[in-house]
């Protein structure tokens, strides 16, 4: 919304006016002095120290700005306007911002919505010889309507986002407490603020001792990928944990009854169990529906990607069998399970992201798990990358 109000303001200046004041109304009602920009020689300057809250918004005062903040009317105004005796605190305001700024002529329309009035627009002149005439209200009304729309649709966005947003972090689960294995988990959400991902991460124990472990992506960028996410999120613990079964066996159901029980269409997920291996120590088995392969590695410093148990993404085909892989994890030994948040990118293929992640880990292996996770989303991570992250690291400690 700022970067919005700054590109409009600054088609106006300095072609109509010198001048620009746009005052914002909160969704709570209060009243903001958003942006203040004067053009001068030197080029468009920012006066922070003008900007800030505003008195509230009188309901019956016949002033200029209290009526555009109203939605009641555009005006035209100027130092002689608001030298009568105030009315209001937004009448003082308006003749402090007029002596700061020197401005003699002023237009002043409401900024509205479809639905809501949004705040108002003011331009101002410091040219006594041309001052602005009641014609040019209408242009200022109608930019002012403009931006409304903008805006309007902006909040809306924002507070769907919000809600996507909070509604992904409660359903980002605790970790549980495993004896003799370190856990970490990140999840990062899109620079972009037009992005809500259906990134998660998940990790519970099985009623025969294994452990969980999930991580997966649902297709899609907004509100219906975070309830989908929910939705497939709930139905994997269910299967998982009702029936004692192998990771692909558990993903086939999933996939067989995800058209019929949830709205997600697609889905990449890579579904894991950590297990006691009977020769002693830990071992993982796993099932790969589309998704990145799980990164391992090992104690004797070798790093490599696990591509056993790749399968196709749910929603393709649901009656195809799925594969597993499996892998003994000696002490020392670390795996990464991470959505395509951290590796992909626009400007050049997957390959090229997987590998960079594989070497950033080899380098930093040595490092605390909490530290090597931090240390890969900010080395592999692309800069152009417009996705969220979701990881989920464990270790295998040397000495538990």
């Amino acid at each position: 919304m700022d970067e919005s109000l700054r590109k409009v303001v600054e088609l106006l200046l300095p072609r109509f006016a010198d001048w620009a004041v746009i005052d914002l109304i909160t969704e709570t009602g209060e009243v903001h002095r958003s942006l203040v920009l004067h053009a001068g020689s030197d080029g468009l300057t920012v006066r922070e120290d003008l900007q800030g809250p505003m008195p509230p918004v009188p309901a019956s005062s016949p002033m200029p700005l209290s009526k555009a903040l109203r939605g009641v009317s555009s005006a035209l105004a100027g130092p002689k306007t608001y030298a009568v005796p105030a009315d209001s605190e937004v009448a003082v305001a308006q003749r402090k911002l007029f002596a700061a700024t020197g401005i003699e002529t002023a237009a002043i329309a409401p900024v509205k919505g479809p639905s809501e009035v949004l705040g108002a627009i003011t331009l101002g002149r410091t040219a006594v010889e041309e001052p602005f005439a009641p014609a040019d209200l209408d242009l200022l009304e109608n930019i002012g309507r403009r931006i409304g729309i903008a805006l309007e649709n902006a909040r809306h966005y924002q507070r769907q986002r919000q809600i996507a947003a909070t509604m992904q972090r409660y359903l980002l689960p605790q970790l549980p407490r495993l004896a003799g294995v370190e856990m970490t988990v990140r999840y990062l959400p899109a620079p972009d603020a037009s992005h809500v991902g259906g990134d998660w991460y998940d990790a519970f124990p099985l009623p025969n001792g294994d452990t969980a472990l999930v991580v997966g992506d649902v297709v899609g960028h907004d509100l219906e990928a975070a309830a989908g996410m929910a939705q497939l999120r709930n139905m994997l613990r269910a299967y998982t944990w009702a029936q004692d079964d192998p990771p692909h066996h558990t993903v086939e159901r999933l996939d067989q009854a995800m058209g019929h029980i949830t709205d997600v269409s697609m889905a990449t997920l890579v579904l894991a169990r950590l297990e006691t291996a009977p020769s002693g120590g830990r071992a993982l088995t796993w099932t790969n529906a589309g998704h990145p392969p799980p990164l391992l590695l090992d104690p004797v410093g070798r790093t490599g990607f696990l591509g056993d148990g790749k399968g196709i993404l749910l929603g393709a085909c649901g009656d195809r069998p799925r594969p597993q892989g499996h892998v003994h994890l000696h002490p020392g030994s670390t795996i990464l399970l991470y959505t395509d948040g951290l590796i992909e990118s626009r400007r050049q293929p997957l390959d090229v992201g997987l590998q960079r992640l594989k070497d950033d880990a080899a380098d930093l292996r040595h490092r605390q798990l909490d530290d090597l996770v931090d240390d890969l989303l900010v080395r592999s991570r692309p800069a152009d990358n417009d996705d969220d992250v979701a990881v989920l690291a464990i270790r295998i400690p040397r000495n538990p």
